[in-house]
């Protein structure tokens, strides 16, 4: 028991300190258990034969808020949005507040407009300007937003 590994002391490393991802954040870009647990794989063996030169920690965000100081830690994995909005035109007027949606958007790259639906109906929608977007993540609030 005297050579036995404890997290956190010597050429090894704690826990990864990640968010909640899905089930608390308003904005993620990924979920966190899943990309720990396969980080950790990863790292177990380096950790359990002290390859590592020295106490590391590994920290996860799921969006770029940075929630659990990941920008203190040694090796930061940070997920961020690569694609805008999807809008699903038939239900957006119905599920969401247009205006809270658009007025979600910092760089104002999404707009009211109408569409025509493939039956040849016109709805109130949103129109995404798609140079415009940063890919914050303010707009996938609105769950509904998403296909």
């Amino acid at each position: 028991a005297r050579r036995a590994r404890r997290a956190g002391r010597g050429h090894g490393g704690p826990n990864i300190v990640h968010t909640q991802g899905f089930i608390h954040c308003h904005t993620p870009a990924t979920d966190a258990s899943s990309m720990v647990k396969a980080t950790m794989d990863v790292l177990f063996d380096d950790f359990k034969k002290m390859r590592l030169p020295a106490q590391m920690r590994v920290s996860l965000a799921c969006c770029l808020n940075m929630c659990g100081a990941v920008h203190c830690s040694d090796i930061a994995i940070l997920g961020y949005h690569r694609k805008p909005p999807l809008m699903d035109h038939e239900y957006l007027d119905k599920l969401c507040e247009i205006p809270l949606a658009i007025a979600s958007c910092p760089t104002a790259a999404l707009k009211p407009g109408k569409v025509e639906l493939e039956d040849g109906t016109s709805v109130k929608s949103i129109i995404v300007n798609e140079p415009r977007c940063m890919f914050c993540g303010n707009c996938y609030t609105v769950r509904q937003l998403l296909h």
